[in-house]
């Protein structure tokens, strides 16, 4: 076999021959003058100038060969593997997936290696770290990844561009590297869980990282442990409770003598002989005193003869053993410590045995023998604790007490004049910074004139404090303000709602919602409304017969940009998720009326909440869903129990399959399968109560829910039919539609509303959504703001 090298005019340069007759297949090698061979079981790096092979890799049947944007590495793609490996083609990791791999390409900024299998879309770094960052509807065949966007082709070459969190692969690839600093933006700014990824950081021997992720009590007792940190392992016990978290933790305080946390462990596991030794390692006599009153207290016979051998008390040690029924002993050990007493009322009970005893004793003392009482010994040091040395810890740890430069007050804050000046431009923009213009793209918007009808609205309607003049029924006097109001400010700089609705101007405000979000119906946003407004201001008391001095309420910033006089939203994200977890318990309870009260007053609230920061600005969104799936269970749940016979045993099915807690969710497995084992179908019931039996213990609200499935499936099993065919099929994916109460399954046309997302048919368009109550279904909008904007100037 020849490998032909031609030019760019397709005219041939040279001719190598292979150094292999078996290759099959040429592939770039990274560089200009290498090629790599295909052959069955390996890979060739050859060079043709030089016609030598510059090494191999033992790899199965290559079909894809992938390099990095700086061609540092290369990534093989087999038929089900993937093999990552240097420009030299050094192994660096291998995976096998039990399904084909379809394609990869390499991160645009980063040494991770994104690639997808049948169904999901998978990651992969040079040091051999895996994870999944999304799961697949249908296969697709990746072009590009950049900025947290897969490029991607379907089957039908049709191009899609997919959301993907790059996360967690960007905080394994900072952690592979020790930038510690970006593993500290990550912690702070990221949402990351998952017993995976603590697994990851024990492995890599980052448990005081871990300690950040878990909330769950064991593994945080655990983690705090293996990193030897005694006061988080502390406050975790009292919270575990359990006498085996107590024990660990005794034995890890010991091992770095915090002598304090060892007692206080033994004494609520009750391991009293250790605690024992331990005032006998101490020195702590007086407390051994008090164990030896414990012991006879429990009257336990050992553990009073051991206290009394720590402390060299002859008598009480020949107490125990008269106790004990060993009067032998009791008059030996009376008679050797020259307990006279004692022994002659000793020797009276034993009779001849002491006559012996005595004897043998008298023959010691001739013999010379030195008999000495025993006594615990003396600590060189009474101290508390042992002293432990300071040694420097390394700069992860530093970091994790430490302001990083990734400080909170700087990432999170809004972007004003300052950023855009910086930028080169008067609007914000994206990553990519334009220094100029061009004259092709001159096309700008002309928003001039809206901005001053906003600013005249305000105006209008801004809240004076001249003084009023009452003569002749005349209007009252207003003194003209200086400047520009700041209510004006707000907005003609904010592109947020709440923003319009603090300064006043509900028209704009709700100007805004309708091009957002489509609202359309806003008496239920009243309410909040007027909270916006009122809380915006304060109020001063002025001279007498004057008018009390309104003035706004503005945020602390560090700039005086116009931008950053923005109002203060008295509005956080704990109060939401106080009101969440109400309605949960509500919901739990079976007070369905209250539980989607509070719903709905969270989804009226969160069109004028403003996020500080994108994670918070996330959790903004998965509130909507959250209110939006509880909102139609609950719909369905009343809709159940007016029904009757098939219609009921469709809304149960439903039912199941809102996206709710695991715990409400057996709720709602428990009651679609009662209905349709009541009503004969016991394939659906069969299924119901697997998913039940599928669920984790904690989700059960009843002890006795688990036994109850497994009877209802083993009886269903033995009937296998169904009696009534119901409009419901679960292998066939669909959608609830909230109007009817009827599946909408895949390829069926719908429309969705533009706040909330529920579904409906495309019937349904231009009516008012009856989840939210507040938007128009079917309008295409930008979708809900969530972080505060500014306009430009």
């Amino acid at each position: 076999m020849q490998i032909l090298i031609k030019d760019l005019a397709n005219e041939r340069r040279k001719v190598v021959a292979s150094p292999s007759p078996a290759t099959d297949k040429i592939f770039f090698a990274g560089t200009s003058g290498r090629l790599l061979l295909r052959l069955d079981d390996r890979l060739l790096l050859f060079e043709t100038q030089s016609r030598r092979i510059l090494s191999e890799l033992q790899v199965q049947r290559v079909k894809y060969v992938h390099w990095s944007p700086n061609n540092a590495f290369v990534a093989l793609i087999s038929k089900h593997g993937i093999t990552i490996a240097s420009r030299e083609l050094d192994q660096l990791c291998s995976i096998s997936e039990t399904v084909r791999v379809k394609g990869g390409v390499w991160d645009s900024h980063s040494k991770v290696f994104v690639y997808t299998t049948l169904n999901h879309v998978k990651y992969c770094l040079t040091s051999g770290d895996t994870g999944t960052l999304r799961t697949l509807d249908m296969p697709v065949y990746l072009t590009q990844v950049l900025k947290g966007k897969l490029h991607c082709l379907d089957r039908e070459c049709k191009t899609r561009i997919l959301s993907i969190d790059m996360t967690e692969a960007n905080f394994k690839l900072a952690l592979e590297s020790k930038n510690y600093a970006e593993v500290m933006h990550i912690i702070r700014h990221a949402r990351l869980c998952g017993e995976a990824l603590v697994a990851y950081l024990q492995d890599r021997g980052y448990p005081e990282v871990a300690l950040h992720f878990v909330k769950d009590l064991t593994t945080r007792f655990k983690l705090a442990v293996a990193c030897g940190n005694i006061q988080v392992a502390l406050s975790t016990a009292y919270e575990l409770g359990d006498d085996v978290s107590w024990h660990h933790l005794g034995v890890e305080a010991l091992r770095q003598g915090n002598y304090q946390v060892v007692e206080m462990a033994y004494q609520r596991t009750k391991n009293f002989e250790r605690l024992s030794f331990l005032y006998l390692l101490t020195g702590n006599t007086d407390k051994l005193r008090k164990m030896l009153k414990i012991a006879e207290m429990r009257h336990d016979l050992m553990a009073r003869f051991h206290n009394a051998l720590f402390l060299g008390d002859a008598e009480e040690r020949m107490r125990v053993l008269e106790d004990a029924g060993q009067l032998a002993l009791a008059y030996l050990t009376s008679a050797t410590h020259g307990l006279t007493e004692q022994a002659e009322r000793l020797g009276d009970r034993i009779g001849p045995t002491a006559i012996s005893i005595q004897r043998s004793l008298e023959l010691q003392r001739g013999d010379d023998s030195c008999a000495l009482l025993l006594q615990p010994p003396t600590p060189i040091v009474r101290a508390e604790n042992w002293p432990l040395l300071a040694v420097s810890r390394m700069s992860m740890y530093e970091l994790l007490d430490s302001q990083s430069r990734y400080a909170p007050e700087q990432d999170d804050e809004d972007s004003g004049e300052t950023w855009e000046a910086q930028l080169g431009s008067d609007i914000p923009l994206s990553r990519d910074v334009v220094d100029e213009v061009p004259g092709g793209w001159d096309d700008e918007l002309e928003l001039e004139d809206e901005l001053m009808t906003a600013t005249a609205a305000i105006e209008g309607s801004q809240i004076s404090t001249g003084i009023m003049r009452e003569d002749d029924g005349q209007a009252p006097f207003h003194a003209p303000p200086s400047g520009v109001a700041p209510m004006a400010v707000w907005c003609e700089t904010a592109c947020h709602a709440a923003y319009h609705a603090a300064a006043g101007s509900f028209e704009t405000g709700m100007h805004l919602l309708y091009r957002q979000i489509a609202v359309v119906e806003f008496r239920p946003l009243k309410q909040a409304f007027m909270a916006r407004a009122l809380s915006s201001l304060h109020s001063l008391p002025g001279l007498p017969l004057a008018l009390a001095v309104v003035m706004p309420v503005r945020g602390q910033t560090l700039t005086e940009t116009r931008a950053s006089l923005l109002p203060v939203i008295p509005l956080n994200m704990a109060q939401l998720i106080d009101l969440l977890k109400h309605a949960y318990k509500e919901f739990q309870r079976g007070n369905f009326v209250t539980s989607e009260r509070i719903f709905r007053t969270i989804l009226r609230t969160l069109p004028l909440y403003v996020a500080e920061t994108r994670a918070e600005a996330q959790e903004v969104k998965e509130l909507v869903e959250i209110c939006r799936e509880y909102v139609s269970a609950i719909r369905i749940k009343n809709a159940n129990g007016e029904s009757q016979g098939v219609r009921q045993m469709e809304l149960s099915a439903y039912f199941t399959h809102c996206n709710l807690q695991p715990a409400h969710l057996a709720l709602a497995l428990n009651l679609a399968m009662s209905q349709s084992f009541r009503g004969g179908n016991y394939i659906h019931a069969a299924s119901y109560a697997r998913r039940i039996l599928e669920l984790p213990d904690v989700a059960m609200a009843k002890a006795d829910l688990r036994s109850k499935a497994a009877v209802v499936l083993k009886k269903s099993e033995e009937n296998a039919r169904n009696e009534q065919r119901l409009n419901f099929d679960e292998r066939n994916p669909y959608v609830l539609d909230c109007a009817e109460l009827v599946p909408i399954y895949k390829g069926t046309p719908l429309v969705t509303c533009a706040f909330c997302g529920s579904n409906y048919k495309a019937c349904m368009k231009g009516a008012i959504c009856v989840t939210c109550r507040l938007s128009v279904i079917g309008v295409e909008t930008l979708g809900l703001v969530t972080q505060s904007q500014t306009k430009r100037q």
